[in-house]
């Protein structure tokens, strides 16, 4: 008899995680606080370093996008990409919709380079005057996708002094949800590399549920992809960026030369390890298992004939009876299910950190991703990757100061409940969930972002 889960009851993992073995406990400090608008927090989503500046980013959804000292005692807004003289037209309503993500080119602080004074942001618009690229099968045609190109005159000016941004991609988006993801150079690309000055970026399926046009299983669409391209470049179609040769579909019939990767629901983030060039991606499930991959070129995701290691049937159903039975799909290297006691009504997988430095001591060589919703973050072993499931899945929790030891009597605790401390003391009600976010610095600092109290806490010693 052939067993279909439904995902009201069904629980593919049902050992806990907290049965998996003891947490990390690490310090945590308040790093920076980002202003808020309208008495409303910040939308924190991303935050990178720009070494050649020597500071740190970090955006707001609504469209701000501030600069940060290394010591975080200094927050500048740098540009408000929805400010009305740019006509860019943020669509920030609801939950999933914002300005998403920015990058910095690898040049950016290196005068009389190509890239100087350049960075992209990749932001959803309410603007749909202007002709898309690519548009979906159907759908309702509720807003557009959009990448920029910005140049300053001076990279290293504490604000913006550029002029309007250059469009190089639009997508005109079917449904509300499920847009844009990350944008990212790889930051271990050397100068005169294969990999240097390409930019990745995530593209979801177009929304609604299930994948209703089969985008993420069509190579000629760039929705539910990962896609790379040369941002100046301009042998694309419509010439204002560059398809780069080596990318595993350029030049093959009936596929889009940008695609990097396939087979994608809505991943959110990825992720490179410092030590192989690994690039790990975290996607969003669609009711039952949320996964971490780690992606190759030309690599084939699954979704959504898969959701994470099982057969998708329709959003609320999978088989148990099919799992990891394709050799063409690249599967997960970890997933977990939405009925661990850990999570609440909404479950969604975020990251993706790989620490290798040694500051942390506990955390070397280790993997992080978390829970969005609910802030846990997890973590598994970089060198010792499991075959799927979530058995290999151990939590962090954290010290609000003293000794990061076991047993040290201190209470470890969530992100969650850190938010909450600090919601009190703004005198605010207590968040219902975190909205977790990783953002790295230099010196492999990592910091955790939030969408509740405006503040940017870093792991420490």
């Amino acid at each position: 008899m052939v067993r279909v889960a439904l995902a009201q009851d069904i629980d593919p993992f049902p050992k806990p995680i907290t049965q998996n073995g003891e947490p990390i406990r690490v310090n945590v400090a308040e790093f920076a606080s980002v202003p808020d608008a309208g008495g409303e927090a910040a939308r924190m989503m991303l935050l990178v370093n720009e070494p050649g500046t020597r500071r740190l980013f970090v955006n707001d959804m609504r469209g701000p996008l501030y600069g940060v000292s290394y010591d975080g005692k200094t927050v500048v807004k740098y540009v408000d990409i929805n400010a009305p003289n740019w006509g860019v037209g943020v669509q920030s309503q609801g939950r999933e919709r914002g300005f998403q993500s920015f990058a910095f080119h690898p040049q950016f602080g290196q005068p009389g380079m190509r890239g100087y004074g350049k960075f992209y942001t990749y932001t959803d618009s309410s603007n749909m005057q202007p002709k898309p690229d690519f548009v979906p099968a159907g759908g309702m045609n509720t807003h557009d996708t959009v990448l920029l190109e910005w140049t300053a005159k001076n990279a290293a000016a504490p604000t913006y002094d550029g002029g309007p941004p250059r469009e190089l991609l639009r997508f005109r988006q079917p449904f509300a949800n499920h847009n844009g993801g990350l944008a990212s150079f790889n930051p271990l690309a050397m100068p005169g590399g294969a990999d240097y000055g390409l930019l990745y970026f995530t593209l979801a399926d177009g929304g609604s549920g299930g994948d209703p046009f089969n985008a993420a299983q069509n190579l000629g669409t760039p929705f539910g992809k990962l896609l790379r391209i040369d941002p100046l470049g301009n042998n694309s179609a419509n010439g204002k960026y560059g398809i780069p040769s080596a990318n595993p579909f350029a030049g093959k019939s009936g596929a889009l030369g940008e695609i990097y990767a396939y087979g994608v629901r809505n991943p959110q983030r990825f992720g490179w390890d410092p030590k192989d060039g690994r690039l790990f991606l975290s996607e969003i499930g669609q009711n039952i298992v949320e996964e971490l991959d780690v992606v190759t070129p030309g690599a084939n995701l699954g979704w959504h004939d898969w959701e994470a290691s099982f057969r998708f049937m329709d959003r609320t159903h999978i088989d148990l009876n099919q799992r990891r039975a394709d050799p063409k799909v690249t599967y997960p290297v970890v997933e977990f299910d939405h009925h661990d006691p850990l999570f609440g009504a909404q479950v969604a997988i975020t990251g993706v950190v790989v620490y290798r430095g040694t500051a942390i001591a506990p955390l070397s060589s280790m993997v992080l991703f978390g829970d969005n919703p609910s802030g846990e973050v997890f973590y598994i072993s970089a060198d010792r990757l499991p075959n799927g499931g979530q058995d290999a899945i151990r939590r962090v929790l954290f010290n609000s100061g003293g000794p990061s030891q076991q047993g040290s009597g201190q209470t470890a605790k969530t992100l969650l409940q850190l938010i909450k401390e600090k919601n009190a003391a703004q005198k605010r009600s207590p968040a219902e969930r975190a909205d977790l976010r990783f953002g790295t610095g230099p010196d492999n600092r990592v910091f955790l972002l939030n969408k509740q109290d405006d503040t940017i806490r870093e792991i420490v010693r």
